[in-house]
């Protein structure tokens, strides 16, 4: 019997990729400064949660770190990047 891995839930789930999967629970493990949860956990705080949509990788571990789930300390929030086009003069 084959065990569905992390990130191929998340890629069935929201409907992408599996490489982007991948690389939006290690953005997730990124947010933190040191100790970065294990994917597992990420994905059953998802689950837990019940998203309609996902979020950006910063802001699930923000609600993970304000809930308790990972109690580590984060990273300073990415800027947002903004396309010239999207800037109105």
């Amino acid at each position: 019997m084959d065990k569905i891995k992390p990130f191929e839930k998340i890629a069935s789930r929201f409907q992408m990729s599996q490489e982007s999967a991948k690389y939006f629970l290690g953005r997730i493990q990124k947010s933190f400064k040191k100790e970065r949860p294990p994917h597992k956990l990420i994905v059953d705080f998802i689950d837990a949660q019940n998203f309609e949509f996902l979020l950006t990788p910063y802001e699930i571990a923000a609600l993970m770190n304000e809930s308790g789930t990972w109690a580590f300390a984060l990273n300073a929030e990415p800027p947002i990047i903004v396309d010239d086009e999207d800037i109105e003069l």
